[in-house]
């Protein structure tokens, strides 16, 4: 908190009253004063101290940008990486998340403990995101403290909207109790094909393979969890139904752009109009619109995103450790480059194909995240990486977790 003081001036201005020129006088005779007549007495002018007050200066008003300017470039850079951890072990990213990175996401199969909660108390202060994935069916990652549901495409079959939306809140009620505030769903991507799988990401976690139908439902879960008091993180954009293979383990394109725009822009479109707050962005390439993965591509998330269709939110990546990804750059790298074309917050490790895997061990996660934040403060002092946009990043990310540095 920044307090801001003006001083007051007090300024003093003296009234001088005006003298006589007794050679301009004219020449009167002298006159002997009666002794019976008093003579009148002549005082001066007194003079008198008008008070007048200058201006209180106004004071600077304290915004968020203004004191995450005052950060150091590390500070900023911790802010827009959401560090992973296995099987809820929180006290092995304690150094991360001390240095002040901008979320934690839970992963692995293990059930959620029922002190999860208490366990991350101490990082109140901080307020990072805390993350995990409640889609339903075979994605959901807190079993133990959220009841089981089935997959999105099994809630469209079997539900109406409206219970799906009701289904969405109390997901998210029980989200909140136990500490995690962040669901990476719901899935708007338009698919019906046989999945999830290796050679497609989606299948039973798309609501539908109709456009109308996969937006009215995946709206309702998304305004339920609203109404939990957790933030929905729709995805994966620009839609990857029908997309040729999964993004985890090997490069794949999403449908072409002027199909998108027919069919699987059609539920986002949808969300950000209903008041959707985060958007996550897939690695697939897009026909029409870029060779590279959307999640390095300005022409997708700037462009697309922000420009054509107004989303003014968080905007999340896919795990940059995806094999869609690592196919271009080394992950520090592939950081600085979606932070570039757009990204305001950066996931990492969270494909869980065994080499993933193998690199959530406390060591490893500390390690790649020190490489990470080397990398993007390097970016940010050659110029590569504006500190515009990097603040601008940091910006979206205090907004998403409600932090007011001015309080």
């Amino acid at each position: 908190m920044r307090t801001v003081t003006g001083a007051l001036a007090v300024a003093a201005l003296t009234a001088c009253s005006a003298g006589v020129n007794p050679s301009s006088a004219p020449s009167l005779p002298p006159t002997t004063p009666s002794p019976s007549t008093p003579q009148p007495t002549v005082s001066a002018t007194p003079t008198t101290t008008v008070p007048t007050l200058t201006p209180t200066p106004t004071p600077t008003t304290c915004t968020n940008s203004g004191v995450v300017a005052n950060w150091s470039l590390a500070r900023r850079a911790a802010a827009v990486i959401v560090v992973p951890t296995l099987d809820f072990d929180v006290a092995g990213v304690d150094a991360e998340l001390r240095a002040g990175a901008g979320g934690i996401l839970f992963l692995g199969r293990a059930s959620a403990p029922s002190n999860l909660a208490a366990l991350l108390k101490p990082y109140a202060g901080t307020s990072p995101l805390v993350m995990a994935d409640e889609e339903g069916g075979g994605i959901q990652r807190l079993a133990g403290v959220v009841d089981d549901f089935p997959y999105p495409q099994q809630q469209a079959r079997t539900m109406s909207v409206s219970a799906v939306q009701a289904l969405a809140a109390r997901v998210g009620r029980q989200m909140r109790a136990a500490g995690v505030d962040v669901d990476l769903a719901p899935v708007l991507d338009v698919d019906d094909r046989p999945g999830p799988s290796s050679s497609n990401p989606d299948g039973q976690r798309s609501f539908s393979g109709n456009a109308a139908t996969a937006s009215s439902y995946g709206t309702a879960f998304m305004r339920g969890l609203q109404a939990g008091g957790v933030l929905p993180v729709i995805k994966h954009f620009p839609g990857l139904g029908g997309s040729t293979g999964n993004t985890d383990v090997e490069s794949a394109t999403t449908q072409p752009l002027s199909s998108l725009q027919q069919v699987g822009l059609v539920p986002f479109r949808a969300a950000i109009r209903a008041g959707a707050t985060a958007v996550m962005v897939s690695n697939a390439s897009v026909p029409g619109l870029t060779p590279l993965p959307a999640t390095l591509s300005h022409a997708v998330m700037t462009n697309l995103l922000r420009g054509q269709l107004g989303f003014h939110g968080l905007i999340v990546t896919d795990s940059l450790s995806a094999g869609a990804v690592q196919q271009v750059p080394a992950l520090p790298e592939a950081v600085v480059r979606s932070l570039i074309a757009g990204a305001d917050m950066v996931l990492f490790g969270s494909t869980l194909t065994p080499a993933a895997t193998a690199e959530l061990r406390p060591a490893a996660t500390l390690q790649t995240f020190n490489a990470i934040v080397g990398a993007v403060v390097q970016a940010a002092q050659t110029g590569r990486l504006s500190t515009q946009r990097l603040d601008a990043a940091v910006a979206s990310v205090l907004s998403a977790r409600h932090i007011d540095l001015c309080r």
